[in-house]
């Protein structure tokens, strides 16, 4: 019995103990702070920003509401845009081409080159104190090549060789004047050296203008535009080169700062519809004038020969052609008078126009392109300007190589 007691009051010492120490730890522990009556409230960080506006924002004065004007009713007015202001097209503006007259003189300054090699070199031959046989040889090399040609070089060797023995003395202004005379004779001036352009009854004028690539034949034919248009004449021209690209918009061009009419088809058409179609539609509109560019062609090539031929005989369908002008490059010399050959026995040839004649010293190709043809020299081309076309005066072409 004592040791149940004994064993009771124990277990109470030892609840008693653990009970006391509970609380004393739950003393220890604080608790949480009660919350404020107003909570803080952090300000979301600002958006980034570049350059001026990256700086640290001021403080500014900000208006309220009430203080800010608003319009009638207010609510913002809508904001009406302006309709597009459309700038009108622009209307090429019609230029004036130099009068053809005296067109040549005023371009001979353009021969120089050539007036060295031929001319001039002529000239100080010719003033040596004894002419023997090895300066004559000189005088038909320089002749040679200048690409004068074997048959009128002999010509004019002869000739000069006669008039010197007959003259004895010979002063500068004598040789000049010699061989002037001599070179204007090579050049046959008595040649019909005008284009004929004028139109017959109720039909315009037909020209057609041939040639090889690279020639210059669409520029030709536009410079001639401007030289129809400077002497009072009205023009339309046919594109109907359709195979190289550009060549229609390029001699539009050509005819829109002049006025004349461009009648074109589409690129690789058939090229007898387009010139055709320029023929008619010239008698139409009562031109003066209808200037037709065919395409470049390899003289070799039968098939665009043949083709060429074919272009002739649709437009002369509505008429027959007043003038072909074939087109030749003075630097090429003599394989010039090569093309010229074939495209005689295609298209009966009846003028010869001859470009870059100022960047060659081969002025003598005008001799031999007349005598392998038996056509006249028309037209020359002495630069890129658009009225260096010049109608051919054999004259004023030879005071220009020999100078004054």
């Amino acid at each position: 019995m004592e040791i149940v007691i004994l064993a009771v009051v124990i277990a109470v010492v030892v609840i008693g103990a653990l009970g006391g120490l509970i609380v004393g730890s739950r003393r220890k522990k604080q608790l949480p702070p009660p919350p404020p009556a107003t909570p803080d409230i952090t300000a979301p960080p600002a958006e980034p920003h570049v350059g001026e506006e990256a700086e640290t924002p001021r403080d500014e004065p900000r208006r309220t509401i009430e203080e800010v004007d608003l319009p009638d009713g207010g609510t913002a007015a809508a904001t009406v845009e302006e309709p597009p202001v459309v700038e009108e097209l622009e209307i090429p503006q019609i230029e004036v081409p130099e009068p053809t007259a005296g067109r040549l003189v005023r371009l001979r300054a353009r021969l120089s080159r050539s007036q060295n090699a031929l001319g001039k070199g002529l000239l100080t031959l010719l003033s040596r104190e004894h002419l023997d046989e090895d300066t004559w040889e000189e005088i038909e090399d320089t002749l040679l090549t200048a690409d004068v040609g074997v048959q009128p070089t002999q010509e004019l060797v002869d000739r000069l060789r006669e008039r010197v023995k007959v003259l004895g003395t010979r002063t500068p202004d004598e040789l000049r004047t010699l061989l002037r005379e001599e070179l204007i004779t090579l050049l046959d001036p008595d040649m019909d050296r005008e284009v004929k352009t004028e139109p017959a009854n109720t039909r315009p004028g037909i020209v057609m203008v041939v040639g090889v690539n690279g020639t210059g034949k669409t520029t030709t034919t536009g410079k001639l535009a401007r030289v129809l248009v400077a002497d009072g004449r009205s023009v339309v021209l046919g594109a109907a080169d359709t195979f190289r690209a550009a060549a229609a918009d390029q001699l539009q061009t050509w005819g829109e700062r002049v006025g004349a009419h461009t009648v074109r088809g589409p690129e690789g058409g058939d090229p007898a519809s387009v010139a055709f179609d320029a023929v008619k539609e010239g008698k139409e509109m009562g031109s003066d004038v209808v200037l037709i560019d065919t395409a470049g062609r390899l003289h070799t090539k039968t098939g665009l020969m043949d083709e060429l031929g074919k272009v002739k005989r649709v437009v002369e369908k509505h008429a027959p052609l007043d003038e072909v002008l074939l087109v030749l490059d003075a630097t090429t010399g003599q394989n010039g008078l090569i093309q010229a050959r074939v495209f005689a026995e295609v298209v009966d040839i009846s003028g010869i126009v001859l470009t870059k004649l100022d960047g060659t010293a081969k002025g003598g190709i005008v001799v031999a392109v007349q005598r392998e043809l038996g056509v006249p020299v028309k037209l020359i081309g002495l630069g890129e300007g658009a009225d260096d076309l010049a109608p051919f005066e054999p004259a004023a072409f030879v005071d220009a190589l020999i100078g004054e």
